[in-house]
């Protein structure tokens, strides 16, 4: 076997991460690709590492110790990963494996300096990059240096950044292996980093070169500011030279230092411009034998580039697949409804067969390609009114995309750009009854598919939801629905504009909207506090409930004193709201009727922070605080020139907004309680796969698709890596950040707000809901986790309906994601809270208990001292 413990670079390829570890897999592809020149070298493959593992079993206990420590406890981890560290660099080599490194070695001039270069088996994935997170050694020279660090190298998969790293991303320490690739050093002129794609906007047209004089070293260690170069099309176009004060060269005897760089050279470019264009050939080269954009490490010696490693960019943000060359501009879907984290295949499938316009998908994501509406003049002006009006950053982003001049084709007005996208045009009366007529025609369509759904299982079960999802989309665009949400939006909008320019005022129809008769969502906050009313008397239920850990506590909740009413008060709520949860477009979340602890924390929050009667107060105070803002306003106008027809106008505008405005939640709602009963029935048939020994758990079929799930129902056949893979790259897609809107270069573009109207320091937003409030910061990432107490201000990422019962204990709300018709954006307006949404990276820069200040009018929040 001894074979098998080195292998030259060029004997292996990407398929051998196993054996070489990811680095040598890369390399050994690299020195297969035309026109690439790769240093010479061998790797020391995992089958030598494993040998040296096994000479001490000691470490077997310790990886054990080690696995089962908190990734946070840093302390732990750092002494226990030394003791590691320390045991296997104290392994001697066996005499025999020390004869085939040496015998190698040979091949490369045994007195020849050598970089010595960690290549872990988990490195370079396309899913986890483990960049730096183990040891590279440059300049060795001679056999026995060389020797010592290779077994530096086997240790360094146990620095305790490494192993953070494994434990953060539930990587097992046992499955991780490392290979060592020993290559001759190059010494070169200049070095640094290529990426072909660029890093920061994702830009898949554009390369991005850093370089600096000397070794590599100095750039990645930030010993100086690299020149930046980009490239587009073959062409440099842009650059920045830096001043390069330092560099790192190789010594004669082994190692590196830094020296000084002559003042006459620091301001000279490390590379001319056509050894740039030359180099990102090289890149492209590189990124198409791999397939992926790429991240290439790079040396200049004599005017000739050689490559040190190349690895996946593995933060670049997945471009929807189209099939076709054409430009494509894609506006996020998530941003729109609150739900930003990435969506099990299940879940977007589902989405997409049963939203109202084609939708694709990437990184996760769901998407809608927006390039035929930005095309024609006539939907662009739409488009961009409708997004502006909902979130000014994807407009602003669509309008940086319109600036350039070659992106979006331009169609006549006539061509098939679609509807406006306001929708239905609000022609109907100012009348209770439609709302009430349209939700029970909803109520009704959902009990017909709750009765018709029971008797269906097996292929018949997929092709009855086919039929389900036409009924289902025909409900949602019911013209006398698409009017109601209309009429209530259109009423806010020129209620907000015209009140402002005739009085003044800003965000008038905030005040207005107070309690709006109808809004599901709003009801469903106040309702909670009505269970935390039942249970707030009972003593004994209310110490059970802060143990609550297991999800079947309901009945053992019934066997205390004054158990029975609050588990029928809970049981009631969970029959109205019980389909709701957090990220409940997904259709895989798990829902509230599925986890009940869910709601456990924020019925005691109901119970210790509120008075009895709460609810019914709250509603009726805002009901005040409405009328009494109508009849202000009304006076204010009639005391203007014209003022008669002014206020009838706008007492008009008032009694629309608050017949319709409530009834925008509703649509939701029913599609939200369609969902929970599709589920049900296809958990039913998941059930019978693992009865029939085609699925490990219920869950897994969440990672197929539905026509997928469909097809493994007809055919009783599952392919089985597939629900593996697509775990893998479910948990990949949690570390990107979807953009507002992408184009098919994969370029992100975020849009900015372009506003001189608020004080330095402070973080702008969206202003959604008037008013002013200071408090103190409760930064809550997961509702199950909220620990508030009156007067706090909610900072999170989105708030989707469910966050709802949150809102009746908070003053104000801050979020990263949202627009002005939003759900969050509603309910803080029904509930009277100052609200700014849309503040980029509000979660990381408010601190969670920090005092902030609110601006809901003017849309900005500061940070106290």
């Amino acid at each position: 076997m001894t074979e098998r413990y080195v292998l030259d670079l060029q004997e292996v390829d990407e398929t051998q991460v196993a054996v070489v570890g990811g680095k040598g897999a890369h390399l050994g592809g690299l020195s297969r690709i035309e026109g690439i020149r790769v240093p010479a070298g061998f790797c020391v493959t995992t089958d030598a590492f494993r040998r040296i593992m096994a000479e001490a079993p000691s470490l077997d206990d310790r990886l054990d110790q080690l696995s089962r420590l908190n990734p946070d406890d840093r302390e732990a981890i750092r002494t226990l990963s030394a003791q590691i560290r320390r045991t296997v660099e104290g392994i001697a080599i066996p005499g025999d494996l020390a004869a085939v490194i040496t015998r190698a070695l040979a091949q490369l001039g045994g007195q020849a300096a050598c970089a010595v270069r960690s290549s872990a088996t988990a490195e370079d994935l396309p899913t986890a990059s483990f960049a730096g997170q183990q040891d590279t050694y440059l300049n060795v020279v001679g056999p026995t240096a060389i020797l010592q660090h290779v077994s530096r190298c086997w240790a360094s998969l146990f620095t305790e950044r490494a192993v953070t790293y494994r434990q953060r991303n539930g990587i097992d320490h046992r499955t991780v292996h490392m290979a060592v690739v020993v290559q001759r050093m190059v010494f070169p002129h200049a070095s640094g980093i290529l990426f072909t794609a660029d890093p920061v906007t994702g830009n898949r047209k554009v390369a991005t070169v850093d370089a600096g004089f000397g070794l590599g070293e100095a750039l990645v260690s930030g010993l100086v500011n690299p020149d930046v170069f980009k490239v587009r099309h073959g062409e440099v176009v842009a650059k920045a030279i830096a001043a390069k004060q330092r560099a790192v060269h190789a010594l004669p005897t082994g190692g590196t230092q830094e020296v000084a760089i002559d003042s006459r050279r620091q301001e000279q470019p490390a590379l001319t411009d056509a050894q740039v264009v030359r180099l990102v050939q090289l890149g492209r080269r590189i990124e198409a034998h791999f397939g992926r954009p790429q991240d290439i490490e790079w040396c200049l010696v004599d005017d000739d580039f050689q490559i040190v490693q190349s690895r996946p960019i593995t933060t670049l943000f997945p471009i929807p697949e189209t099939g076709d060359q054409e430009h494509h501009v894609y506006v996020s879907v998530g941003h729109g409804q609150m739900m930003t984290d990435p969506m099990k295949p299940l879940g977007l499938s589902m989405w997409q067969l049963t939203a109202m316009v084609p939708m694709h998908t990437a990184g996760g994501r769901l998407f809608v390609d927006v390039t035929r509406r930005l095309a024609s003049p006539a939907s662009r002006a739409g488009l961009l009114d409708v997004v502006g009006r909902g979130d000014p950053l994807i407009r602003d982003a669509l309008e940086t995309v319109l600036d350039r001049d070659d992106f979006v084709p331009s169609l006549p007005d006539a061509g098939p750009g679609g509807p406006p996208a306001g929708g239905a045009s609000a022609t109907i009366e100012t009348d209770p009854a439609i709302v009430t007529e349209l939700i029970e025609r909803s109520q009704e369509s959902i009990a017909a598919l709750e009765r018709d759904i029971r008797t269906k299982t097996g292929p018949a079960l997929f092709d009855f939801l086919l039929e389900a999802f036409e009924e289902h989309k025909r409900v949602l665009s019911d013209p006398l629905s698409m009017q109601a949400i209309m009429a209530g939006m259109e009423a806010t909008w020129w209620l907000n504009d015209t009140l402002q320019e005739w009085l003044g005022e800003k965000n008038a129809a905030d005040t207005l909207t107070l309690s709006a008769p109808d809004n599901v969502t709003s009801e469903m906050g106040l309702a909670l506090l009505d269970v935390a009313d039942v249970i707030r008397p009972h003593s004994e239920a209310v110490a059970f409930l802060q143990g609550v850990e297991d999800e079947g506590f309901l009945d053992e909740l019934a066997k205390l004193t004054g158990g029975a009413e609050a588990r029928d008060a809970i049981e009631a709520y969970l029959d109205r709201y019980g389909m709701r949860c957090v990220g409940e477009i997904d259709i895989t979340r798990p829902r509230w009727r599925e986890r009940p602890t869910t709601l456990v924390p924020v019925i005691l929050d109901n119970v210790r922070n509120f008075e009895p009667g709460a609810a019914e107060r709250r509603f009726e105070q805002g009901r005040q605080k409405a009328q009494k803002k109508e009849q202000d306003v009304l006076s204010r106008l009639r005391a203007l020139p014209d003022g008669d027809r002014k206020a009838d106008e706008a007492k008009r505008m008032i009694d629309r907004v608050r017949t319709f405005i409530g009834y925008r939640e509703y649509p939701k709602y029913g599609i939200v309680s369609r969902y929970f009963v599709y589920k049900q029935a296809l958990l039913e048939e998941a059930e019978r796969l693992v009865q029939a020994n085609m699925l490990p758990e219920k869950e897994d079929i969440f990672y197929l698709t539905f026509q997928e799930l469909h097809d493994v129902v007809r055919s009783n056949q599952l392919d089985g890596p597939l629900i593996q893979q697509r775990k893998d790259a479910f948990r990949s897609y949690h570390a990107l950040t979807p953009p507002r809107v992408l184009t098919s270069d994969g370029e992100a573009v975020t849009g900015a707000y372009r506003r001189d109207d608020v004080p330095a320091g402070a973080l702008i937003g969206l202003p959604v809901s008037a008013g002013t409030i200071e408090g103190r910061a409760r930064v809550i990432l997961d509702i199950a986790e909220a620990d508030l107490e009156a007067g706090d201000i909610l900072v999170t990422t989105f708030t989707d309906p469910s966050w709802s019962p949150l809102f009746v204990g908070i003053a104000g709300l801050v979020t990263e994601v949202g627009g002005l018709m939003t759900h969050g954006a509603v309910i803080a307006r029904e509930y009277g809270l100052p609200a700014v949404v849309g503040v980029e990276q509000a979660t990381r820069l408010i601190r969670d208990g920090q005092r902030i200040r609110v601006h809901g009018t003017d849309g900005y929040v500061e940070i106290l001292p």
